[in-house]
Protein backbone atom coordinates (compact mmCIF):
# COMPACT_ATOMS: atom_id res chain seq x y z
CA UNK A 1 0.00 0.00 0.00
CA UNK A 2 1.17 3.20 -0.92
CA UNK A 3 0.21 6.11 1.28
CA UNK A 4 -0.26 9.94 0.83
CA UNK A 5 2.67 11.75 2.22
CA UNK A 6 2.55 14.40 5.57
CA UNK A 7 4.25 16.57 3.18
CA UNK A 8 2.37 16.78 0.28
CA UNK A 9 -0.74 17.25 1.82
CA UNK A 10 0.98 19.71 4.82
CA UNK A 11 2.58 21.93 2.99
CA UNK A 12 6.38 22.93 3.05
CA UNK A 13 7.69 23.54 -0.43
CA UNK A 14 4.72 23.15 -2.05
CA UNK A 15 2.57 25.84 -1.06
CA UNK A 16 -0.05 23.94 1.09
CA UNK A 17 -1.39 25.92 4.24
CA UNK A 18 -2.40 23.24 6.90
CA UNK A 19 -5.73 23.42 7.66
CA UNK A 20 -7.96 21.26 10.63
CA UNK A 21 -10.05 20.35 7.38
CA UNK A 22 -6.95 18.21 5.32
CA UNK A 23 -5.82 16.91 8.33
CA UNK A 24 -7.87 13.39 7.57
CA UNK A 25 -5.39 12.91 4.36
CA UNK A 26 -1.99 12.56 5.45
CA UNK A 27 -1.63 8.76 5.57
CA UNK A 28 -4.11 7.82 2.88
CA UNK A 29 -4.22 4.81 0.73
CA UNK A 30 -3.53 5.62 -2.51
CA UNK A 31 -2.65 1.94 -3.73
CA UNK A 32 -4.49 -1.13 -2.95
CA UNK A 33 -8.28 1.18 -1.75
CA UNK A 34 -10.94 -0.99 -0.44
CA UNK A 35 -12.28 -0.15 -4.52
CA UNK A 36 -9.48 -1.95 -5.67
CA UNK A 37 -9.49 -5.05 -3.89
CA UNK A 38 -13.05 -5.10 -4.38
CA UNK A 39 -12.94 -5.21 -7.58
CA UNK A 40 -9.74 -7.60 -8.03
CA UNK A 41 -11.12 -10.32 -5.81
CA UNK A 42 -14.76 -9.94 -8.59
CA UNK A 43 -12.07 -10.04 -11.40
CA UNK A 44 -9.81 -13.76 -9.58
CA UNK A 45 -13.48 -15.33 -9.28
CA UNK A 46 -14.26 -15.07 -12.98
CA UNK A 47 -10.97 -16.81 -13.40
CA UNK A 48 -9.32 -13.80 -14.77
CA UNK A 49 -5.92 -13.48 -13.97
CA UNK A 50 -3.43 -10.11 -14.35
CA UNK A 51 -0.81 -7.91 -13.15
CA UNK A 52 -0.09 -5.54 -10.35
CA UNK A 53 2.27 -3.13 -10.45
CA UNK A 54 3.15 -3.36 -13.86
CA UNK A 55 4.83 -0.17 -15.41
CA UNK A 56 2.69 0.51 -18.92
CA UNK A 57 4.43 3.45 -20.98
CA UNK A 58 4.96 6.11 -18.15
CA UNK A 59 1.97 5.02 -16.40
CA UNK A 60 1.07 2.18 -13.56
CA UNK A 61 -2.54 0.98 -14.04
CA UNK A 62 -3.92 -0.45 -11.23
CA UNK A 63 -4.94 -3.76 -13.33
CA UNK A 64 -3.23 -4.87 -16.05
CA UNK A 65 -3.75 -7.53 -18.37
CA UNK A 66 -0.38 -7.90 -20.69
CA UNK A 67 -1.39 -10.63 -23.17
CA UNK A 68 -4.59 -8.78 -24.17
CA UNK A 69 -3.41 -5.38 -23.82
CA UNK A 70 -5.98 -4.20 -21.15
CA UNK A 71 -4.82 -1.11 -18.58
CA UNK A 72 -7.39 -0.68 -15.87
CA UNK A 73 -7.49 2.31 -13.72
CA UNK A 74 -9.76 2.63 -10.71
CA UNK A 75 -10.66 5.85 -10.53
CA UNK A 76 -11.53 7.67 -6.65
CA UNK A 77 -14.50 9.85 -7.11
CA UNK A 78 -13.23 12.27 -5.22
CA UNK A 79 -9.63 12.58 -6.90
CA UNK A 80 -10.32 12.28 -10.86
CA UNK A 81 -13.42 14.27 -10.96
CA UNK A 82 -16.50 11.75 -11.03
CA UNK A 83 -19.15 13.45 -12.89
CA UNK A 84 -21.67 12.23 -10.06
CA UNK A 85 -19.46 12.43 -6.43
CA UNK A 86 -16.35 15.09 -7.72
CA UNK A 87 -16.21 18.26 -5.69
CA UNK A 88 -17.94 20.98 -7.25
CA UNK A 89 -15.87 23.68 -5.45
CA UNK A 90 -13.82 24.50 -2.57
CA UNK A 91 -13.21 26.79 0.01
CA UNK A 92 -10.40 27.99 2.69
CA UNK A 93 -7.27 28.63 1.52
CA UNK A 94 -6.11 25.79 -0.69
CA UNK A 95 -9.48 26.03 -2.63
CA UNK A 96 -7.15 27.35 -6.21
CA UNK A 97 -4.25 24.70 -4.90
CA UNK A 98 -7.44 21.70 -4.58
CA UNK A 99 -8.93 22.96 -7.89
CA UNK A 100 -5.43 22.53 -9.78
CA UNK A 101 -4.74 19.29 -8.32
CA UNK A 102 -7.96 17.32 -9.52
CA UNK A 103 -7.95 19.59 -12.75
CA UNK A 104 -3.92 18.41 -13.10
CA UNK A 105 -5.12 14.71 -12.26
CA UNK A 106 -7.94 14.31 -15.08
CA UNK A 107 -5.38 15.77 -17.59
CA UNK A 108 -2.76 13.04 -16.43
CA UNK A 109 -5.77 10.65 -17.12
CA UNK A 110 -6.56 11.39 -20.75
CA UNK A 111 -3.08 11.83 -21.61
CA UNK A 112 -2.40 8.32 -20.25
CA UNK A 113 -5.74 6.91 -22.38
CA UNK A 114 -4.34 9.37 -25.13
CA UNK A 115 -0.72 7.40 -24.96
CA UNK A 116 -1.70 3.88 -24.17
CA UNK A 117 -4.02 3.90 -26.87
CA UNK A 118 -1.50 5.22 -29.03
CA UNK A 119 0.93 1.86 -28.08
CA UNK A 120 -1.65 -0.24 -28.74
CA UNK A 121 -3.41 -0.70 -25.32
CA UNK A 122 -7.09 -0.64 -24.46
CA UNK A 123 -7.64 1.56 -21.18
CA UNK A 124 -11.07 0.51 -18.86
CA UNK A 125 -11.40 3.28 -16.23
CA UNK A 126 -13.92 2.10 -12.87
CA UNK A 127 -15.20 4.88 -11.05
CA UNK A 128 -15.07 4.23 -7.66
CA UNK A 129 -19.07 4.26 -7.24
CA UNK A 130 -19.50 1.94 -10.11
CA UNK A 131 -17.15 -0.69 -7.54
CA UNK A 132 -19.53 0.17 -4.56
CA UNK A 133 -22.95 0.22 -6.86
CA UNK A 134 -22.56 -3.56 -8.74
CA UNK A 135 -19.23 -4.62 -8.71
CA UNK A 136 -20.18 -7.61 -10.91
CA UNK A 137 -21.15 -5.16 -13.51
CA UNK A 138 -18.11 -3.45 -13.01
CA UNK A 139 -16.27 -6.89 -13.81
CA UNK A 140 -18.11 -7.88 -16.69
CA UNK A 141 -17.16 -4.50 -18.36
CA UNK A 142 -13.54 -5.56 -17.79
CA UNK A 143 -13.97 -9.54 -18.99
CA UNK A 144 -15.80 -8.25 -21.57
CA UNK A 145 -13.10 -5.88 -23.25
CA UNK A 146 -10.22 -9.06 -22.23
CA UNK A 147 -12.57 -11.48 -24.42
CA UNK A 148 -13.30 -8.84 -27.13
CA UNK A 149 -9.12 -8.49 -26.86
CA UNK A 150 -8.36 -12.31 -27.01
CA UNK A 151 -10.97 -12.98 -29.90
CA UNK A 152 -9.39 -14.49 -33.19
CA UNK A 153 -9.11 -11.05 -35.90
CA UNK A 154 -8.88 -8.63 -33.19
CA UNK A 155 -6.30 -6.07 -33.36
Amino acid sequence: MVNVSDEAIAGGAHGWEPTQASAHLRGRVISGTKPELTLRSALHARGLRYRLNRRVGRYRPDIVFPGSRIAVFVDGCFWHGCPLHGAKGFRGPNALKWREKLDANQDRDNRAAGELGEQGWQVVRIWECEIQRDVRAAATRIESAVQDARAPGSA
